[in-house]
Formats: C-alpha cells, structure tokens, sequence
C-alpha cells in the first residue's frame, strides 16, 4: 500500500525539482579577485569551481588570485573585476570615504584572523597583559586592528616595532611578540618548534568581517540576480569545503599556488573550523555570509572614535544586506521528508547542508 503524499508536500517537492534544473549552457562569465596568492583561506570559491558549483549557477568564473604586487581593489573600481574579496572591513568604509562607489555584499569570515602571537611561559597569554609590551606590526596594522587594541586594552604607539614578514625575529627573541594570521604564521613557528600563545584579536570584541565579497554599486543596481547568484554559488561552495571532501579545492589552490603545502592547507582549514572562523556570530542563524547592520556600526563607531573616519560617514554606503541572511523557508519541509535534517534550500533552489 501507497502513502499519499499530501498535496502541499507534493507542490514543494516539484517545485525544488523544477528550481533544481541545470541553467541554461551558455555560463555568464564573471572576473573574481582573491585578496591574497591561492591559500586555504579561499577555500570555499576554488571549491565552488572544482565542483561544477558556479558552472550550477549560470557561472563562468575567472578567478584571479592576489600577491604584494597586486591591487585588485584598484580593478574592481576600474571594472576589470566583477567581483573582489576584501581582507577586513576597512576596504569597504574606505571606499564609501573616497566616494568609490563599491559595496560588500557578503562576508564569508565572522571573524577576522587577525592575531597577535608571543612566546609560551612569559606571562603573555592574553591582550590585556601585552600592554606596554614592545609588538612587532606592520604599517597596515598600525591603520586598522591597532587602533581597536588602543582603545579596548590601552595600547600606545610606543609599544611599536617594525615588523618584516618574517618569523625569524620572533624566533630568535623568547620575549618578541608580533603580529600574525591565525592560518598562517603559527603554523611555521609550531614547524621550528615552538608552541606560540595564538590571540585571536576578534575573540576580544574586534569587530572586522574578514573576506568579503565586494563588487560595483552597478553591478548590484544592473544585475542583481548574478550578484545574488555568485553570492549564493560562493556560500554553497563554503559549505562543501567545511561539511564535504575538500579535495576538488585543495587541488585547485594547489595549481594556483604551488608553495601550498597539503600540512599548509590542512591546518588553515582545521584552525577556520576550531575558532569558527566562518560560522560563528550571525552565520549560526542567518547562514554563511551573513552580516548585520548593527555589527557594522559598532565597527564603524569604533573606528570613527579613534579619528580614521568622520563620523557623519554614511557607513551604510559600505555594504548590502540584499544578498545574505537567507533564512531556512519551506524547503526545510521538503529536506524533513527526505531524512535530510540539517539541509537547506538556497535561493536557486540548490540542497546544501547545514553545520549541526
């Protein structure tokens, strides 16, 4: 004997199914800038490629990996990229400062990786304990994440040394402190030997997105359904890479930057995973990419304080709420039905699933 499915149910699942359909062969190409050389940390959008995601989406993607001689921010603005990841939050605002007309439409990183790194059995095993402490930064980070740990913890800019992209000061002072990604630079101090104290600036209330996807205020006035839809494609591929068989990715980062190490990409991954890197904050609720009005002005609030933006800045301007924070809807029904618990339906009618 036959159970009935009820009408309801059954309208639903025909409509995921017609939703589901393959898009029409001709791909729209599309030009995409990482922020940095091919690493773990761009993931989700080589795995979006590898697995016939974007293709999925209507989606040809050019993706064009970043370097220290590259200013992808510079071609988005001229109209070589569609797309562009920005490292932190501070592109975005900066853009609407220089009357750019760029917005961020979706923030794949909760938390910026940003950290600060010292030496195990010093006493330095909080932020709060590093004031007054000599700091190895950089000159960006003397203009962004420095001026959060002023204010929170009473740093002042005497504390501060040059910092050279290289470990080696690090490892050759048992009292050097230095600036760090948390993907990144512990993974070679841990290869030397050392066990560093890894301090996850965000985890003390810096309010950064990290990895946002950013693209033209005409694109998203012109095209809003390939702006949703490289949004959606690139979220899906950061749940493959995070709940799935990372591999298809892997490889790809890989070709691209033949200095990733398997060990390299294995730990960027495990650490994105441990600190919540991606799904931590609002993506719980609101999925992958999510953002908020509010995290947005505590950030903007912050940094006006400290003088880096007047603080009649419409920071609004920065970014779009249109493309993220996509609710599960009546797909959930659907996914119940099939046993599929934890999934789904974004809004091209694709399953993904859901980290329980």
């Amino acid at each position: 004997m036959h159970r009935r499915i009820p009408s309801f149910l059954a309208a639903a699942m025909l409509a995921a199914a017609t939703l589901a359909l393959p898009r029409a062969a001709c791909a729209e190409s599309v030009a995409f800038g990482t922020d940095w050389k091919a690493e773990a940390e761009h993931g989700g959008f080589y795995q979006a490629i590898a697995t016939g995601i974007y293709k999925r989406y209507g989606l040809e993607v050019n993706l064009r990996p970043g370097g220290p001689q590259v200013n992808h921010a510079q071609l988005l603005a001229a109209g070589v990229l569609d797309f562009n990841i920005a490292s932190n939050s501070f592109v975005p605002l900066n853009f609407v400062r220089e009357q750019i007309p760029m917005v961020a439409v979706a923030a794949i990183f909760q938390k910026d990786p940003s950290v600060l790194i010292a030496h195990p059995g010093q006493g330095d095993d909080s932020l709060a304990a590093l004031k007054g402490r000599p700091i190895m930064i950089s000159g960006d980070t003397r203009v962004t994440s420095w001026l959060f740990l002023k204010q929170k913890f009473g740093y002042t800019d005497d504390q501060i040394r040059p910092y050279g992209f290289s470990v080696a000061p690090f490892l050759a002072d048992p009292k050097a402190i230095q600036q760090g990604y948390l993907t990144s630079e512990p993974f070679i101090i841990e290869k030397e030997g050392v066990h560093p104290v890894v301090l996850l600036l965000a985890d003390a209330g810096y309010g950064s997105y990290g990895a946002l996807i950013e693209t033209s205020e005409k694109l998203v006035r012109d095209k809003p359904d390939l702006v949703q839809r490289f949004v959606d494609a690139s979220i899906e591929g950061w749940y493959s890479y995070l709940d799935g068989d990372p591999t298809p990715g892997k490889a790809l980062i890989k070709r691209d930057n033949p200095e990733m190490t398997d060990a390299l990409i294995a730990y960027g991954v495990a650490k994105i995973k441990e600190y919540g890197v991606v799904d931590s904050g609002d993506a719980k609720k609101d999925g992958i990419g999510a953002m908020s009005e509010a995290r947005w002005r505590d950030f903007f609030d912050t940094m006006a304080k400290a003088g880096l933006y007047p603080a009649d800045l419409d920071f609004r301007a920065a970014y779009s709420l249109q493309f993220v924070n996509k609710k599960v809807g009546s797909a959930a029904v659907v996914s119940f039905f099939f046993g599929q618990r934890h999934s789904h339906r974004d809004g091209n009618g694709f399953f993904r699933s859901h980290r329980s």
